[in-house]
């Protein structure tokens, strides 16, 4: 399993949206994307930071219930 990188955020929504996530709306500088998965809405938070924390991209694709090298494809 690699590590979890330290990206801007422009990357991560990017990648995210190849794996079906939408941009939902932004509130300052937090941007909200959802999935729907089956009956399940899952929603997450990415803050507009250059660059994001490994430790906080690490939560965000728990929350995303994707793993680091399936994320690393996207990219």
């Amino acid at each position: 399993m690699s590590k979890t990188p330290s990206l801007s955020y422009i990357k991560i929504i990017k990648a995210l949206q190849r794996n079906g996530w939408t941009v939902v709306r932004q509130r300052g500088s937090h941007i909200r994307l959802q999935k729907r998965i089956g009956d399940e809405l899952l929603k997450i938070t990415i803050p507009a930071h250059r660059p994001v924390k490994r430790s906080t991209l690490s939560h965000i694709l728990k929350q995303a219930r994707l793993d680091v090298d399936d994320f690393l494809d996207l990219i």
